[in-house]
């Protein structure tokens, strides 16, 4: 009886022991409030910045022209300078102001035409209708650009090619003058010592390209060779005024006395009468000149450059235009 009780509790604990538990409830993740998101205050826009305007390069004051360098070519064609051809010359014409059509005077002889080139006048002023060494005939009329210039206290000279050219202007008129009958590169050399010495107007005369043009034609290839030889003078020239520090403050001025045709010139054919008309200086707008050029403009344009007076008397004008003015009008050239 007792063994039938402890198998009946043994089955009845068996029996509560298999009763499914009460399920396990999972605690719910309660959120935390999320917290109010922070204003972003923006920055604050930084303040304009004053821009500088760029530092202003301090303006170089252009060089002054305060001496003149005259160099002609006896007998150079414009268009030698192209087909020989002649660098210096091209290089200032890149740097200044030319002309390729200006005219020289009749006859187109080179005492008469230097005559005109440095007097300002045409012949029948100055008189001059020689074209050889002829002492008693005396000079041409005055006053010429280098009277003008020695009475104002300038110092002046002439190198030259040929003998006849002293008769020019007198010789009281001019510091030096040296006749160097001998080629361009020479004349050239004999030159540049006065350059070193110092100078306020200087004439400088190459007569090769003429000579070869009497023997061998102008513009033949003889002749071409001569126009090179010339331009290498003028680089002889451009050189000893480098070295002496005198380019700054000096106006050149490239030009001829006559052309020429065959193998000679004298008459009023265009090839005879044109010329190359070239001034170079740092001060000057590059630029061609269009309007006519007479070979007579050469002694007035040196003369305004160096601030001396211009007679009433020359025929010439200067070219204004180079030094930022108006040139004068005029309906025709001079000397006809």
């Amino acid at each position: 009886m007792k063994k039938t009780l402890l198998w009946g509790l043994a089955a009845l604990l068996l029996l509560s022991g298999c009763q499914p538990s009460a399920p396990i409830s999972t605690p719910t993740a309660v959120a935390s409030p999320t917290p109010p998101l922070e204003t972003v205050t923006p920055f604050p826009p930084a303040p304009a910045t004053q821009t500088s305007p760029p530092p202003t390069a301090t303006e170089i004051p252009l060089p002054e022209i305060v001496r003149v360098l005259i160099i002609s070519v006896d007998g150079l064609r414009p268009e030698a300078i192209s087909l020989a051809p002649m660098p210096n010359v091209q290089a200032l014409m890149e740097t200044g102001i030319y002309s390729l059509s200006a005219q020289t005077i009749y006859p187109s002889s080179t005492l008469p035409g230097h005559s005109s080139m440095l007097t300002g006048m045409c012949p029948d002023k100055h008189g001059v209708d020689w074209n050889d060494y002829i002492p008693e005939n005396g000079y041409a009329a005055s006053p010429s650009l280098f009277e003008i210039a020695h009475n104002a206290g300038l110092r002046t000279g002439m190198v030259v090619g040929k003998e006849k050219l002293q008769q020019i202007t007198p010789p009281e008129n001019l510091d030096f003058f040296e006749f160097v009958n001998d080629r361009d590169s020479v004349v050239a050399a004999r030159a540049t010592q006065y350059i070193a010495e110092g100078f306020d107007l200087l004439f400088v005369h190459l007569p090769l390209v003429d000579i070869l043009g009497h023997l061998y034609g102008w513009l033949s290839p003889d002749q071409l060779i001569g126009a090179k030889h010339a331009d290498e003078a003028i680089g002889i020239l451009l050189g000893a005024l480098d070295e002496a520090n005198l380019r700054e403050g000096t106006l050149i001025i490239v030009t001829a006395d006559h052309g020429g045709l065959g193998t000679s010139h004298g008459g009023k054919d265009s090839a005879m009468m044109t010329i190359p008309w070239i001034l170079a200086h740092a001060s000057l707008t590059p630029r061609v000149i269009l309007r006519p050029i007479s070979i007579t403009d050469t002694a007035p344009t040196a003369a305004f450059a160096l601030h001396l007076p211009i007679p009433e008397i020359w025929d010439g004008i200067p070219a204004l235009e180079a030094f930022g003015e108006i040139s004068p009008i005029r309906d025709e050239l001079p000397c006809p």
